[in-house]
């Protein structure tokens, strides 16, 4: 692994939370009958929980766009990853049997069912929490390896940091 692909990573991380932002923002804003429910994990309407949600996206998203730093772009792509990861796990821990409404109405829109929605964010998960964990990894070795003696380029070192 090497910083171009930390940062194709974090490029395409961050296009693909922009992209589920602006399918939370949408769906919010509709009048479907779901949003009015509550979501049986944290207790909220999903018209809310979409905006909060949408809110974090887009701000982990215009930080991996914006941010020249390597190591913020990837704690914070982990960090949002994990916050997904322990939403999935607390679906499973109130026994909620249907599929997650990640993308929110968005998926009747496109006439996407909510098992191919749900298989797709999965897959998103996953690349978010493999890909920035090992890009975490990556750096923190790095940082070790300069701490140990073992140098690097100048321009390598800054972008590390």
């Amino acid at each position: 692994m090497d910083l171009k692909l930390i940062h194709r990573f974090t490029l395409g991380s961050a296009f693909l939370l922009l992209f589920t932002a602006v399918a939370k923002f949408v769906s919010a804003s509709g009048r479907a009958h779901i949003l009015k429910a509550y979501d049986p994990s944290l207790g909220i309407q999903y018209n809310h929980l979409f905006l909060l949600v949408g809110i974090c996206e887009m701000f982990v998203s215009l930080a991996c766009f914006f941010s020249r730093h390597a190591i913020t772009k990837s704690l914070l792509i982990a960090w949002l990853a994990t916050m997904f990861l322990i939403y999935r796990f607390s679906l499973s821990w109130v026994s909620w049997g249907k599929p997650c409404s990640c993308l929110g109405t968005l998926t009747e829109s496109l006439h996407i069912s909510p098992q191919t929605a749900d298989t797709f964010m999965k897959v998103i998960l996953a690349y978010l929490l493999v890909g920035s964990y090992a890009s975490l990894f990556w750096l923190w070795r790095q940082n070790h390896t300069v701490s140990s003696g073992t140098t690097l380029s100048d321009g390598e070192a800054k972008s590390v940091l």
